[in-house]
């Protein structure tokens, strides 16, 4: 087992790790810039580094500082979270080099899964079903023009170094292509440093259904079952829950043994998620995959029973998987992201927390860095809180949701609370009829409420 974790990064998961690391007994060290000082994670590990000013590039993305730390406060692994370095093979292979465990996959693999359409195609070849469209980067508009009749329009540009909704254009028509291929590219360019693109078929309102993955160093590969993560802004996930009200047990059980297919293809190890949309007709096709912990694991937590924070760190060290395939959900659970944003426009809303107090109640947990009087800087993700709530059915626990919501009270800043409330007495949320476009329908919706009023 490790004698001491580093953990390469901030808020409300490097907290959640330190949890995680205190049950087993591992100290662990807290890096943190100058704009965090005052942070809980800073607060609560064993050790805590400074690493250097608020910039992302120059503290949490300097992998000098983050070895340094390492070195000087006697850490022999890493455990980098998600986002920031989570997904950066070569920051794998400097730890490896410099003799430092990696709570992650091996970087090879990182690699090859990171490019998008190396991703689709190693999903084709070990017989996953992938959308219609290009096998390799697009060399060209010309070429992007015959590959999209081909596989007719609509269709949509994907970076392939990266996702998050950068560098993704959909073409409805031959007329728009060129001008969204050069915005995708240039888009992928700035974002990823890679302006290379392709091209699938799109699908009009598909789900977007992740599956939890997990693999140890002894070829053992299993899922946990599946989170529904449709209910999005601009590709940015708002809600997620567990189990999809859409899956049957035959779906989840043939989709997850292709999530499965596609891991032991790879040599896939320690904690993942293999994204795929779902159509309405009940084809499944993958999207990409996700070589770390996700911002939504709570939700599989809560219906599993498993902690996989605990879990990664244990496979890390070289223990086998004490967990088995396609655990079948125990209730249902249900995230919503609260992000210090304006619950109208979006816009970025940091500031001094004034006040800040949590719910608690049956089934309800916050994953939090947020404290009353602590700062939200402006330099990073505007995540405040994951609130989850778990009940016996899925009705109970947005029962709950509501409940928690309500008791939920964030003053000195503007929080994503009241649109939160707002979803979850949707007609349409509530009924479980949900695609990636289902914000869309919402808007119009509130709209349409709002002239009415």
């Amino acid at each position: 087992m490790f004698r001491k974790i580093l953990i390469a990064n901030r808020g409300e998961i490097a907290l959640r790790i330190i949890q995680a690391c205190r049950e087993l007994g591992i100290p662990t060290v807290g890096v943190y810039s100058t704009a965090d000082r005052d942070s809980l994670h800073a607060t609560y590990a064993d050790d805590d580094v400074c690493i250097g000013p608020p910039a992302a590039a120059q503290s949490y993305l300097n992998i000098t500082s983050l070895v340094s730390a390492a070195e000087i406060t006697g850490a022999d692994a890493v455990h980098p979270g998600y986002g920031f370095l989570a997904e950066n093979a070569y920051f794998a292979e400097v730890l490896a080099d410099c003799g430092l465990g990696w709570i992650g996959p091996p970087p090879e693999v990182i690699r090859l899964m990171g490019d998008k359409a190396k991703a689709r195609q190693t999903a084709a070849e070990a017989g996953v079903p992938v959308l219609p469209g290009s096998g390799d980067p697009l060399s060209s508009v010309e070429e992007a023009q015959g590959l999209a009749s081909e596989v007719g329009f609509p269709v949509i540009l994907k970076a392939a170094a990266g996702g998050g909704g950068r560098g993704m254009r959909i073409v409805r028509s031959a007329a728009e292509l060129e001008k969204s291929f050069d915005t995708a590219a240039h888009e992928a360019e700035k974002a990823f440093g890679d302006g290379s693109v392709y091209l699938e078929k799109y699908l009009e309102e598909p789900r977007h259904i992740e599956f939890q993955v997990f693999g140890d160093r002894h070829g053992n590969v299993i899922h946990l079952g599946e989170r529904e993560c449709s209910i999005q802004r601009r590709h940015q996930k708002l809600i997620e829950e567990s189990p999809s009200p859409a899956l049957t047990p035959e779906l989840r059980s043939r989709m997850g043994e292709a999530a499965v297919r596609l891991c032991t293809h790879v040599g896939y190890q320690n904690a993942g998620t293999v994204e795929f949309l779902l159509d309405r007709d009940g084809s499944f096709y993958f999207m990409e995959m996700n070589t770390r912990i996700q911002v939504e694991h709570p939700v599989t937590e809560m219906v599993t029973g498993v902690d996989l924070v605990k879990l990664q760190i244990l496979v890390a060290a070289g223990e086998r998987l004490n967990v088995r395939s396609g655990l079948a959900p125990r209730g249902h659970a249900i995230e919503c992201r609260i992000n210090a944003e304006d619950p109208v426009t979006f816009a970025p809303s940091p500031g001094r927390l004034t006040t800040f107090h949590v719910p608690g109640g049956p089934g309800v947990r916050v994953d939090t860095h947020g404290y009353e009087d602590y700062v939200i800087p402006p330099h990073y993700d505007s995540l405040v809180a994951k609130l989850i709530t778990h009940g016996s059915d899925r009705a109970e626990a947005i029962a709950r949701m509501r409940r928690a919501l309500d008791f939920f009270v964030v003053e000195g800043i503007k929080t994503t609370i009241p649109l939160h409330r707002e979803i979850l007495d949707d007609p349409v949320f509530r009924s479980g009829r949900l695609s990636t476009r289902f914000m869309e329908g919402f808007q119009a919706r509130r709209e349409r409420a709002e002239e009415g009023a």
